[in-house]
């Protein structure tokens, strides 16, 4: 932190795309400077183009070297470009990709040694980012093998519900497979302990949803409900963990049963993502939970087809500096309830004597 102040990192995502619209669009309100000092990992000459595409005037960054000298009053921008990158609105490229990953790398690399407090990820396109540095699904998976914790799931997050995923960025035909016992107990232990940290909810209710239409039927539709899922609900209740289900993912959205759960773990990725976008779409922000830095990013992709048009809504990207604030905050103060006060002594037999 930086007077008091948390520094939020921000990769600039593919060039091409929205990603600098909604940046600036939410760094132009100066209330931010608040509570946060952003400093984008990207390109100076990059963001002048995307403003002259949207007629923006009234906004300029504070160009910096290193994060450490970022204005506490300012948006920043730390240059990772060459100066001759091209930028060619609503097109994938692979310069394109090759800026994503330059300014996920710099902005990944300051994180990790604390030059930054948390991470908030403008949009990449999950195609032309691949190469030998980056063969990922997604910045989930990539993101994960970075951490610590080598664990970590996917958790959408709006104002009215929370949404996380068994399987995320997987071919829906390796979908069962990858269903197991191992892995349902997993997300769990992850949800259970960040709704927690993360979010200060002291005695989590979580949701699990079936694999099959209508939860398997009691083994008419499917055996996986039974063989695998009930079976690791079971045993996450054995560790405290208040998981119940599972419930048919259709009726479970349309009847508002979500309402009275404090997050929804969904098998694979439609299965979650579709209905919480349905209902948050504008809002809604997507979170890694589980690692031990901070990650979040805005709920939608790059969005070729609108780029330059200034017709992209910055909620969702606000949102995810909102929240990446907020859980830094919640994480600060989770530990600080929890340490021990107490100072431990080894006594000696000697001394018991």
């Amino acid at each position: 932190m930086i007077q008091n102040k948390i520094v939020v990192g921000i990769s600039h995502g593919d060039i091409n795309g929205i990603s600098y619209e909604v940046i600036i669009k939410s760094l132009m309100d100066n209330r931010i400077f608040d509570f946060c000092i952003p400093v984008v990992y990207g390109s100076a000459k990059v963001a002048a183009y995307h403003r002259k595409a949207l007629n923006i005037a009234n906004f300029s960054f504070n160009n910096i070297r290193s994060a450490g000298e970022a204005n506490v009053k300012r948006a920043n921008i730390i240059n990772c470009l060459d100066d001759n990158v091209r930028v060619e609105l609503g097109k994938s490229t692979n310069i394109a990709g090759e800026s994503s990953l330059i300014s996920l790398e710099n902005a990944v690399n300051d994180l990790k040694n604390g030059l930054i407090d948390v991470l908030v990820t403008a949009p990449i396109n999950k195609d032309n980012i691949q190469s030998e540095k980056f063969n990922f699904p997604g910045h989930t998976e990539y993101l994960t093998r970075e951490s610590e914790s080598k664990e970590s799931l996917m958790l959408m997050v709006s104002e009215n519900i929370k949404v996380g995923v068994v399987t995320t960025h997987l071919p829906l035909k390796d979908v069962p497979e990858a269903i197991t016992e191992e892995a349902i107990l997993s997300k769990l232990k992850i949800m259970n302990k960040s709704l927690m940290q993360d979010f200060r909810i002291r005695k989590p209710k979580i949701a699990v949803l079936g694999l099959n239409p209508h939860a398997g039927d009691s083994g008419l539709l499917g055996t996986e409900e039974v063989e695998i899922i009930i079976p690791a609900l079971k045993k996450a209740k054995e560790e405290g963990i208040l998981a119940l289900g599972p419930y048919p993912a259709d009726g479970f959205f349309g009847s508002d049963n979500f309402k009275k759960f404090d997050a929804v773990l969904a098998m694979y990725h439609d299965q979650g993502l579709a209905p919480f976008k349905a209902l948050a779409f504008n809002s809604g922000i997507n979170y890694t939970a589980g690692l031990d830095f901070i990650r979040t990013s805005p709920g939608h992709g790059t969005a070729y087809e609108i780029t330059g048009l200034g017709k992209a809504s910055e909620d969702s990207f606000r949102n995810a500096i909102y929240v990446a604030c907020d859980i830094y905050r919640n994480r600060a103060e989770f530990s600080e309830i929890n340490k021990d006060p107490l100072q431990h002594y080894d006594i000696s037999d000697k001394e018991q004597e």
